[in-house]
């Protein structure tokens, strides 16, 4: 469903052919119809104030002639990638997700972002064919299921519980049609949901082995 190629500091991700994909994405957000979703790795020492991150990221998706795909960025090296497939009744899901959690947030109580920086970034697609009504309840879905597996991962913030990262970015990508819904109750809404608990939750548990390994190196 998502065939991915690695080649630092890029992560393309190529769908089976051009798909609605909808997202916050800084390049090419909204519903945007795309048959690649691109990663575009930068060091943390990148990311400083005055970094237009926009404008920069669309130069270097046209230099790459990438310019037509949707596009995220994430301090989380590129290796760390992880792709997972569900179904449900016959229908597949698939997720690609980097996991980076030094920007984690506790929703509701923001905290005075730090140096270190990381997000979460999610290509979930699914064979469903959806009403943009319903992409968008099978978004919430997506999100959804990143709450869920962060939370379950146990990372502690002064404010609380972490439940995502402050540049968070998912991008869904499905062939429109007629289908009214995606929901939890729904044959799609499980698929993306198990697809992205499975990609988000092993990206969560090995960022908080090499947090865990860091904290031992320094203690």
């Amino acid at each position: 469903m998502i065939e991915v190629a690695l080649e630092r500091p890029w992560l393309v991700a190529r769908l089976p052919g051009p798909m609605r994909v909808l997202s916050w994405a800084p390049h090419r957000p909204g519903l945007v119809v795309a048959d690649r979703v691109v990663w575009r790795e930068v060091r943390d020492v990148d990311l400083g104030p005055g970094f237009d991150a926009e404008r920069w990221l669309a130069a270097e998706m046209a230099g790459r002639d990438l310019g037509a795909a949707v596009g995220m960025l994430t301090s989380r090296t590129l290796d760390r990638h992880h792709l997972a497939e569900a179904s449900a009744e016959g229908l597949r899901a698939a997720c690609l997700a980097t996991v980076g959690l030094g920007n984690a947030e506790a929703v509701g109580r923001r905290l005075v972002p730090e140096r270190a920086l990381g997000t979460i970034n999610l290509l979930v697609t699914v064979e469903a064919e959806l009403s943009e009504a319903a992409q968008l309840e099978a978004l919430s879905i997506a999100v959804e299921a990143r709450t869920a597996s962060v939370l379950e991962a146990g990372l502690v913030l002064p404010t609380g519980r972490a439940t995502g990262t402050g540049t968070d970015c998912v991008a869904l990508a499905c062939h429109p049609g007629a289908g009214r819904y995606a929901g939890l109750h729904t044959a799609a809404g499980e698929a993306i949901g198990a697809a992205v608990c499975a990609a988000v939750g092993l990206g969560s548990r090995i960022w908080m082995q090499e947090r865990r390994a860091q904290a031992g190196r320094a203690g």
